[in-house]
Parts: structure tokens; sequence; C-alpha cells
């Protein structure tokens, strides 16, 4: 897991007490500002506190940490810092609070005085759940649960996407051509903002004299422009430099495009680029991207947990992505970033001592004292019958009826009959998606419902234009219909490439027909 100590900022905590931190976030010019949660949901701050931004009610900086009263017990979701810096959070009740620096009323208020400590920022969001905030260098702009953007602050480039360039005291709805449309991720670089759909549609706002909006132009746009290169490509996830933008699509690729001159786009040169351009990473495909709007570093993490990183590194310009040892995107910018802050809000977990949890993974398939054995292929896999019983009703009843040490499987390969009890153990699946699709099967059979929907995301996670034909199929036999839904909207979305797959020749002709059908009232066939 991530180790805190990585930012030099905590250095002086002591052992007992980075055991208790939960979440973390480091900000601030030089990165000596911190904030963090421990495991009771208290909240702590730390460091310069420059215009009062660590919440405490005064501008007394503080070598050793502090608590923030008001926050303690808010469960915070979200977390993001402007260069002010300010400090916006969003809590697990959809509720949005803000200070620091407020010079350009970015703390959403309606003033320009800064806030000391955290107070709710309730204009025009009373009612609204908000569960994810983002801030460029002065500005700040807030997803809802509903798919609605707000934004709010300096607006010199149009980057609240209100249509004109003045400074918004208070959150304003962007509306322009995202009325009507559900927006699911939100990125700023210093003075621009980007969302993406539900469609896997990408839309920038504000400035792009470094070509950070993708427009293949330089100039700035004070409402949301979609990006029309990206036409057909699916994006799941934009990360935003200080102007730079990376984006992750659906099967794994990397888009980037802006300023260039630390080699920061992963181009292999020190050229900016106004439209999106594929990265060649030469390596699995990518499950992460990472950016953060105070620097000129990139990151992202395969499927298989490598991480990458390239741009300005620590003075270094790397202008191609270079595989590093770290099995986290937050090891970059802890160690190569300048300033050396977090791209996030970084979850933290102590590891001196074992968890139930962590007790019970440790104990799968260990044969020491395990009292029952299942027979896959040939193969033994070693577990407790107490456990099996706790965890899945169609072992509480199995078990009640047998006293056999050893159960024969023949239904199931090994491999998904492992990962099954794994689960049990771990509440989590660990089996490329190909193979997830026999763990649906299984999920289906045993009504295990929560395992099911493990298995759809995992799918999800790894369809491609080779095998979505494939998962389609599975989606329907199984009756697991968000993973058709998805399944069916891919197609769509690829349907040039789909066609001409063997899958898409061999699909059952039921199937084919509901789908042909299907797509037609999506509008796939219109010109």
């Amino acid at each position: 897991m991530l180790d805190v100590g990585k930012w030099p900022v905590f250095a002086l905590l002591p052992p007992e007490e980075l055991r208790l931190v939960r979440q973390a976030c480091v900000f601030g010019s030089a990165a000596n500002e911190a904030i963090y949660v421990t495991v009771n949901d208290e909240v702590f701050a730390l460091g310069t506190n420059c215009s009062g931004c660590l919440g405490l009610g005064d501008t007394q900086s503080s070598i050793e940490p502090r608590r923030i009263d008001i926050l303690c017990g808010k469960k915070i979701v979200s977390l993001s810092y402007g260069t002010g810096p300010h400090v916006v959070i969003a809590t697990a009740d959809g509720e949005v609070y803000a200070w620091g620096h407020n010079g350009y009323s970015q703390l959403g208020n309606g003033t320009t005085n800064h806030g000391l400590t955290p107070a709710l920022v309730s204009t025009n969001l009373i009612g609204k759940r908000v569960t994810e905030v983002a801030c460029g260098s002065h500005h700040t702009i807030a997803l809802t649960n509903d798919g609605e953007v707000f934004a709010w602050g300096y607006n010199n480039s149009g980057q609240v996407g209100s249509g004109s360039t003045a400074n918004q005291p208070t959150p304003r709805r962007v509306s322009s051509c995202l009325q009507n449309k559900v927006v699911v991720n939100i990125a700023c670089g210093q003075l621009c903002s980007m969302a993406v759909l539900d469609n896997g549609e990408t839309y920038g706002w504000g400035y792009n004299c470094n070509g950070q909006l993708g427009l293949g132009n330089n100039g700035n746009q004070q409402t949301p422009c979609r990006i029309a290169a990206l036409q057909g490509i699916n994006i799941v996830q934009v990360a935003c430099g200080y102007a730079h933008t990376l984006a992750l699509t659906d099967e794994g690729f990397v888009y980037s495009w802006g300023a260039n001159s630390y080699g920061q786009l992963g181009t292999g040169n020190k050229s900016n680029q106004a439209v999106p351009t594929l990265i060649n990473m030469d390596k699995e495909r990518m499950v992460e991207v990472a950016a953060c709007h105070t620097s000129h570093t990139s990151a992202a993490k395969t499927q298989s947990g490598q991480v990458l990183m390239w741009g300005q590194c620590r003075g270094q310009a790397v202008a191609y992505p270079h595989l590093t040892h770290f099995t986290s995107t937050d090891d970059v910018f802890a160690c190569f970033a300048t300033p050396a802050v977090t791209w996030h809000l970084l979850s933290v977990d102590g590891d001196d001592y074992l968890t139930v949890a962590q007790s019970l993974k440790r104990e799968f398939d260990s044969p020491e004292i395990s009292d029952l054995k299942f027979l896959v292929d040939g193969k033994c896999i070693h577990v407790h019958k107490a456990l099996l019983k706790i965890r899945c009703e169609h072992f509480r009843a199995l078990l009640n009826e047998t006293d056999e040490e050893t159960i024969e499987i023949h239904q199931f390969s090994y491999l998904v009959y492992r990962a099954f009890l794994e689960y049990l153990y771990t509440d989590t699946i660990n089996l490329p998606p190909e193979d997830a699709i026999g763990l649906l099967d299984l999920a289906t059979y045993y009504r295990e419902s929560r395992l099911k929907r493990l298995c759809q995301e995992t799918i999800k996670r790894g369809i491609t234009e080779e095998n979505a034909v494939t998962l389609l199929s599975a989606a329907v036999k199984y009756e697991a219909r968000d993973l058709e839904e998805f399944c069916f909207k891919f197609c769509v979305n690829h349907l040039t490439a789909i066609t001409q797959t063997q899958a898409f020749a061999d699909m059952d002709h039921d199937l084919l027909k509901n789908f042909i059908s299907k797509a037609s009232r999506y509008g796939a066939f219109k010109n």
C-alpha cells in the first residue's frame, strides 16, 4: 500500500500517528501543506498555512498537526486544491466545503475575503449531491450525482464556462451544450476545465493558448466545446496538467494534447499538440492516467499494475513514457513532480497489523488449519467450513448436510472455482475479463448478486473490439442487464470494427436480430 512517508511534510509525524492515517492530500507551492483523515474520521492539517488554506481559523503555520474540528466525522469523498491555495471538498452526504485563498471568489461564497475555516458552499447547490470536485489555479468545478457541472471563481479565460470572462462569485450550472447531457468525470488545468460524458464524449473550455482543450486551435473558449477529433473514441477518464491534458479510452489507450515543452505529452518530442495524439505505450492496456494542474508531469498505470511516467521529472524532460518500479501513480508525484504534491486524494493503509480481512485473505488455500478441501480438475483448494457457511447460502445448506472432508467439483473449472472461493475470503476477484465470464456463470448459478456485479465490472474493464460480441453474448446468457447495456453501447460506438470480427460473423441468429433492431433504434445506421 501507499507509504505516506514519501512526502517530506509527514516526516515529523510519529509512526503511531502515521498508522492512523486513512486519507491524505499534500499541496502548496512548495508541497509543504497537508490535510489528512484518520481511521476515526478526524481531520488534521499541518504546514505553512498560506492564505489560511489549512482551515484552522488563523494563518499560523504549524509544524505539528492541528485538528480541523468542523470537518471531523464528515467523511470526505473528493478533495481538490488551487494554487492560491484554496481547498474544496465533497462529503459523503454530497455537501461542498471550501476555504483558503479567495481573491477571485473561488470559494463560491460571493465575496473575495479569504476563508480561514471550512464553509458550506450552498448557492445553487441546495438539494444537489456533489460527488467530485476539481480546482484550477483559482477556479473550482463540481460534479453532481445526476451528471450536472457547477463552476465558480476566476474566469479570465472562460474557465467557468459562463459565456463571459467575468469572475463567477457563486456556483453556476455549466450548461450551453452540456445541457441535458450526463457528465461522469471532471478535471481542471491551471486555467481550463474538462468534462467527460457518459457516452464517452469529451468537452473542454477556458484557456487554450497551448492547445490544451484539444480543439485543433489556440483560441480560448468561454463555453464547453466538444473535442471533435475524439469522435467515435470512448473516453472514460481525463487528467489535466498545468497546460496539457491526458485522456484514457475504454480500450485502455491514452491520448494527450496541449503544452509539451517538457515532453509531458509522451510523444517523444517537445512540440505542442492542439489535437489529441495517441501515445504509443508499447505496453498492455492502461487503467489510469494521472496529472496535476500544478506540474508538467504525467503518469499512467497498466492493467497489471506497472507505472509509467513522463514529462518534467525532477527537472529532467522525459519525452517518452518511462517504466518505473513504482506500484502507484501517487509515487510518481511524491518523488518526481515539482512541486511534489498529490495529484488526487490519497487513500492510505497502515501495515503494522493484520485486519480481520487481511488475516482471512492470508489463510485462503492454506492447508495448515483448513478443515475442507475442494478437488477441481485434479487440484486441491483448502478452505474453512465456518467461513464458507458465513459467507455463502449455498455452502451453508451444503455443509450442514455433509461431513465430507473433500468435495469434488465438476461443473466449473479450477481457475473459476478458485476465484470464487478466494472472493469469499477477500471480497475481490482476481481474474482476466475472459475468465470472469465463467465466474459470472457461477455467480448466476449460486445466486451471488454482489459477485455478479464485480464480474460485470471486471468484464467491462477488459472489453475490446475483438471480444465485445463474446462478452455481449455472455451478458445476455447470464441476464447481466447492466453489462449487456455496456457491451451493446461499446459495440455500437465501435460498430465498423465490430462487424469485421469473427465473433460477429458467428453471432447467434436471434442475438444478431435483436442487436440490429436495437442498434437501429439507437441511431447506429443513420448517415
